[in-house]
């Protein structure tokens, strides 16, 4: 199998949406704002394999010196493939020399991120107003 990474915000949303549910992510009852919310992304990287999506980030940034990663997902029949781990290469390739590069990580995804480089920032605490179901 051969995983394609692109950065592209051409993908469908019935695409969008399936990845989102196959994950069990509350945003896929929101087509339209998930969708809106992608294309005003500041870079969004999608995996492919053939014409499937398998993958998404998205980066939202002040395009200089601080990004943000809110939303990274592998289809749960492509977990283990290191697919996420493609995905946060090409986020590196792009914003590797900013000054802060964040994301909020909970269960499972605490381990993986560590992998790929991230760290607790000191002694901050996550907060939200959240309006999903997931966590």
């Amino acid at each position: 199998m051969k995983i394609q990474i692109k950065e592209t915000k051409e993908i469908e949303i019935n695409q969008i949406v399936e990845l989102y549910s196959a994950n069990n992510w509350s945003s896929a009852d929101k087509p339209t704002e998930l969708k809106n919310a992608l294309l005003n992304s500041h870079s969004l990287i999608s995996a492919w394999d053939k014409d499937k999506l398998v993958g998404l980030g998205n980066a939202i940034s002040d395009g200089s010196l601080v990004v943000y990663y809110p939303h990274l997902l592998v289809h749960p029949q492509y977990h283990g493939l290191g697919i996420g781990r493609l995905i946060v290469d090409k986020f590196q390739e792009k914003y590797k020399d900013f000054h802060m590069q964040m994301l909020t990580a909970d269960g499972e995804a605490i381990d993986f991120y560590k992998k790929v480089g991230f760290k607790k920032a000191g002694k901050t605490m996550p907060m939200w107003i959240y309006k999903g179901n997931e966590h």
